[in-house]
Formats: C-alpha cells, sequence, structure tokens
C-alpha cells in the first residue's frame, strides 16, 4: 500500500446533523466506525465494509467517506481496473470504483461534498480517472427517476468534479444506450499517457498496435 497524505476533514451542517468528509481512510479506521443500513447498493452493509477495507491496502487505493458521528452515511472509492478491464493495461488510470449515500441522507449535498474532497486529493492528479456506469447498478427504485434521469443526474453530479462523457467501443458500456465511460484527465498525466488513452477508448483499433489479443 502507498502511503497517501490525508486531507483535512470537511464539516456540513444538514437538516439531520452534522456530516464530516474525510480521507484517504484507512482500514483500522474503518474498523472503528459502523456502517449505515441504507448502503445496500452493492452488497449488504458489512460485506460491503469488508470491501472498502481491502481497498484501502491496495496500491493507490483509496477510500473517502461522509460520516454522521460515528457511522458511515456515504462513501467513493478509487482503486486501479480491474486485471480484465481493457483499462488496466493503462499505466496511468484510476478507477472510481463506487460512490454511495445512505438514501436518507440523500438530499442534503452529502455526494457532491464527497467528491469535493476526493476529487482535491494531488494523487488523483497524476492519473486518468474514469468511472463506468452501469444502469443495472443505479438505485430507480430509491430515487424514483427512470434510467434517463438518472444518467442525468450523475453525469451532471460527476461533471462538477471534472469528469467528462468519452466515446468507447468497450462492450460493457455499449450493452445498453444509459451506460456511460466518464474521465478526468489529471495535470501531471503526459501527453503520451493521454494519447495512449485515446486510442485505448477503441480497443477494435487499438489490438494490433498493442498486441492485446
Amino acid at each position: 500500500m502507498v502511503s497517501l497524505v490525508q486531507l483535512s476533514p470537511v464539516e456540513l451542517e444538514t437538516p439531520k446533523g452534522l456530516v464530516i468528509f474525510e480521507g484517504p481512510v484507512t482500514d483500522s479506521y474503518l474498523d472503528s466506525l459502523s456502517m449505515n443500513k441504507g448502503l445496500t447498493n452493492f452488497r449488504p452493509p458489512d460485506r460491503q465494509k469488508e470491501a472498502l477495507k481491502i481497498i484501502t491496502n491496495l496500491p493507490d487505493g483509496m477510500i473517502f467517506i461522509a460520516r454522521h458521528e460515528n457511522e458511515i452515511i456515504g462513501y467513493v472509492t478509487f482503486h486501479h481496473p480491474d486485471d480484465f478491464s481493457r483499462w488496466s493495461k493503462h499505466p496511468r488510470v484510476l478507477e472510481m470504483g463506487g460512490i454511495e449515500v445512505s438514501p436518507e441522507w440523500r438530499g442534503c449535498r452529502v455526494a457532491e461534498n464527497l467528491l469535493k474532497l476526493a476529487y482535491s486529493h494531488p494523487a488523483v492528479e497524476n492519473f486518468i480517472v474514469i468511472t463506468t456506469e452501469y444502469c443495472w447498478h443505479w438505485d430507480t427504485r430509491n430515487t424514483g427517476l427512470d434510467i434517463w434521469a438518472y444518467q442525468k443526474m450523475l453525469t451532471r453530479l460527476f461533471g462538477k468534479v471534472g469528469l467528462e462523457k468519452v466515446t468507447t467501443d468497450d462492450p460493457d458500456i455499449l450493452e445498453h444506450p444509459a451506460n456511460v465511460l466518464m474521465a478526468r484527465k489529471g495535470k501531471n498525466v503526459s501527453r503520451e499517457d493521454i494519447m495512449l488513452f485515446e486510442q485505448m477508448r477503441f480497443l477494435r483499433r487499438y489490438r494490433k498496435v498493442a498486441n492485446m489479443e
């Protein structure tokens, strides 16, 4: 695990109480906190907490959290792309793997402030940060939004921290027209790495050059 500087916590007064935004957090710190029972979008809260702890010990892995008192009410994760992903072949790509806020805390600007803190960390400037958003993960039931409204909400939210929609021939993205790939190019990423990323967005064109068959 690479030692990452922790940012100064940020406080936000909400109608439901004080929320603290902090990170990157350690696995031992996560152990000292409980998970809000509404954090079930990816897996049950206890299992999700274990997944977050694993990410804190990955190379360049980062977890930022929003907490009320000693309870985690939201989080966002960063890690290198999975080995089966095309993006794992790129040395400067970091994935924003997931962001979740408990339904009972939505409407309190938790996600917006969580992302603002996370993207203020100097480490993100060393990478092209991507997020692959698949509509089958979206919480349309609790939000009452259809998939197109949810996509618009996400792209607007992520756009506030510099992520932009980009096209790709990634089959997972193309599987549904609502799916979207977004990317943010860090200030310290070289021109060569940006060019490589642009080529890898369309793997069918790039495969022969990169020998990625």
